[in-house]
């Protein structure tokens, strides 16, 4: 089972094998949760990772795999880079605890520009076959499945991308759409040929499912951020784990180097086993010897090669190229962890922002119920918009400047009106002083005056014709989105406009008949 060149090598076995005895007796452990202290247990059957991870005959402990799917002591390629490869791996046995974390470190990688299919997780009732239609798995299954689709089957541009799909064994899987009709929820992310292997962490306790990516850039264990979040998920009470990957006209390596899994429980329900007395003084005994054996071995092995202890004194400086790398890696780190820290915080005050619309939302649609339909709201900021019903900030100032626009055409209209009106006095003024002889107007300077009115009426309906024309373009952008329109009424009525009208005509008609009149009197003179 272990290497023949390595020195000590069944003792070193044997202490390892009893010190993961002794920690499974105690791994139990406390860490606060969101809704309070939350036990973690790991549970090694459903687990694996390496070293030793498949046995001489090629099976993993506690794990079945088939289809192309091949094991060794480092990994498990579930699918190779080979044209419609397809593999999987399943538990043996179904799970006995309601909530889990599983954390997987996998690498998809290959030479093309764009991979193909995926790998995916599954928790499902049943197991799945090993040549299947959806990423090597069966279709119609019972229970989750959580895709790492690197192929664009849509065309949209969206790939690599991370999904869960929910199925109660009634639907079959939408290929063409890459699932996006059925989708729970999902996130943008790229994992195919990181400089480290990625990571996933899938949590599922009180039936929130929660999922966190690890990118792949940095060997930093902790560095991960959120991929979704779902609440109010239903799985089934027990079903079995399994990975499972496919490969097409293009072929991506899919190798998965950890799979590890522990079982969440709620304050108080879990009561720990202790161990017998006999048998963990037993194991604490052994593990002892064991090590004081392996001590003893170390020393000898330091006496019969005493050249292997010499340092080198190379080693213990750093030179120019060295100290060069490392000073560029360290303000690259300095540079990402920074990033990452704009990145939280940005998705905080965007989560900030979600909430306060919501809860607006939900204050309005209660307005509504209580007394009637709610007044339209206009939600005003850089974020992206809660729903159909708000606007953008360069919209509001497009509906600002049509009103001062408005505002300033009324009060050129007015003034306009007033001056007609101050003329039409002074005509009507200057009539009542002149002598009673009056001569008629006609010909040629009543067909003027026809003339000038028709001119007169053309600009009016040009200027009231634009100003319209300007109001539909302002006013385009948020009467398309169904959230504000501009006022249909118009400032100007009907009868204000005849108004208008008529008096412009009786102040020519006036000053045609007023001119008319003092050319009759001068006329006397001669």
């Amino acid at each position: 089972m272990f290497p023949k060149g390595l020195t000590c090598s069944g003792s070193a076995a044997s202490l390892l094998l009893i010190g993961l005895l002794v920690a499974l007796g105690t791994n139990l452990e406390r860490v606060s949760g969101d809704a309070g202290l939350v036990h973690r247990r790991f549970e090694y059957k459903y687990s694996f990772k390496p070293p030793y991870l498949a046995q001489k005959d090629g099976t993993v402990p506690f794990w079945e795999y088939g289809g192309h799917a091949i094991a060794s002591s480092e990994n498990v390629r579930i699918a190779p880079s080979l044209r419609s490869q397809k593999g999987a791996i399943w538990t043996k046995q179904k799970t006995n605890f309601d909530w889990w974390e599983v954390e997987i470190v996998f690498r998809v990688s290959g030479r093309g520009r764009i991979g193909a299919d995926g790998l995916a997780f599954w928790y499902t009732a049943e197991k799945g076959s090993y040549l299947g239609d959806v990423f090597g798995s069966s279709d119609q299954w019972v229970g989750l499945g959580i895709f790492f689709d690197s192929f664009d089957n849509d065309n949209k541009h969206n790939n690599p991308y991370i999904s869960a799909v929910l199925n109660d064994g009634t639907r079959q899987f939408d290929h063409q759409n890459d699932g996006s009709t059925q989708l729970l929820s999902g996130c943008l992310r790229d994992f195919r040929n990181k400089p480290f292997p990625t990571r996933a962490k899938i949590e599922y306790y009180n039936n929130i499912l929660t999922v966190l990516f690890h990118n792949g850039m940095t060997n930093n264990d902790q560095n991960y951020e959120m991929c979704f979040r779902a609440e109010n998920v239903v799985l089934p009470k027990t079903g079995y784990f399994g990975l499972s990957a496919a490969t097409g006209g293009l072929a991506d390596d899919h190798d998965v180097f950890h799979f590890l899994t522990t079982s969440l429980h709620i304050p108080g329900q879990f009561k720990e086993e202790p161990a017998p007395g006999e048998d963990a003084a037993k194991l604490t005994q052994e593990y002892q010897d064991y090590q004081k054996k392996l001590e003893l071995q170390k020393e000898e092995y330091r006496k019969e090669h005493p050249d292997e202890q010499k340092d080198d004194l190379d080693s213990l400086f750093e030179d120019f190229n060295e100290r060069e790398l490392r000073q560029i890696w360290e303000a690259q780190t300095n540079t990402f962890e920074q990033l990452r820290t704009l990145s939280s915080k940005l998705d905080e005050v965007i989560g900030r922002q979600e909430r306060t619309l919501g809860l607006l939302s939900v204050s309005a649609q209660a307005g509504g119920a209580a007394g009637g339909a709610p007044p339209p709201q206009i939600a005003v900021g850089g974020g992206g918009a809660a729903g159909g019903s708000s606007i953008m900030r360069h919209e509001v100032d497009a509906l600002l400047q049509n009103q001062n626009v408005m505002v300033q055409t009324v009060r050129e209209i007015r003034s306009i009106i007033g001056e007609v009106h101050a003329r039409t006095d002074s005509i009507l003024s200057n009539q009542a002083r002149a002598p009673t002889a009056q001569v008629q107007a006609g010909g040629y300077d009543m067909q003027s005056l026809m003339n000038e009115m028709r001119d007169g009426m053309n600009q009016v309906r040009q200027g009231v014709a634009s100003v319209a024309q300007r109001l539909q373009t302002h006013g385009a952008v948020p009467q398309a989105q169904g959230s504000v329109q501009c006022p249909t009424q118009n400032c100007l009525s009907l009868t204000a406009f005849l108004v208008a009208i008529v008096v412009q005509l009786l102040l020519m008609l006036g000053y045609s008949m007023y001119r008319d009149s003092r050319e009759a009197q001068a006329k006397k003179f001669y």
